[in-house]
C-alpha cells in the first residue's frame, strides 16, 4: 500500500466510529472472528483498545491484521484502522 493510498484510506476513517472494542480480556479469538466476520460487510474497520487492556495498542493491531488478512492503515492512540479490499466487487477504489 502506498503512502498516498493510507492517506485516503485515514481520511474515510476519520469519521467511522469504532465497530469493536478490545477490553481487558485482550485479542480472543471471538474478537478476531468477530473482526473477520464484520469484513463481509465493510472494507475499512475502525477498532478502540479500552484502557483496561493491558496490551499495546500497536502489538494488538499488528496481531489483529495478521489473523485477519487485513492491512493495518494506522493506530492512532487506542484506535486502530484495518483494510481488507472486497475481492469480488471492492467497495473503495485507492487511487494510484
Amino acid at each position: 500500500m502506498t503512502s498516498k493510498q493510507r492517506a485516503y484510506l485515514k481520511g474515510l476513517a476519520s469519521v467511522l466510529n469504532p465497530v469493536f472494542q478490545i477490553g481487558k480480556s485482550g485479542l480472543t479469538p471471538e474478537v478476531t472472528q468477530a473482526v473477520s466476520e464484520a469484513f463481509h460487510n465493510n472494507e475499512l474497520i475502525k477498532v478502540a483498545v479500552l484502557k483496561n487492556c493491558l496490551e499495546d495498542p500497536r502489538a494488538v493491531a499488528e496481531m489483529l491484521s495478521e489473523r485477519t488478512g487485513s492491512q493495518l492503515v494506522q493506530v492512532i492512540g487506542r484506535k486502530i484502522v484495518l483494510y481488507k479490499p472486497d475481492e469480488d466487487k471492492p467497495k473503495i477504489l485507492l487511487p494510484g
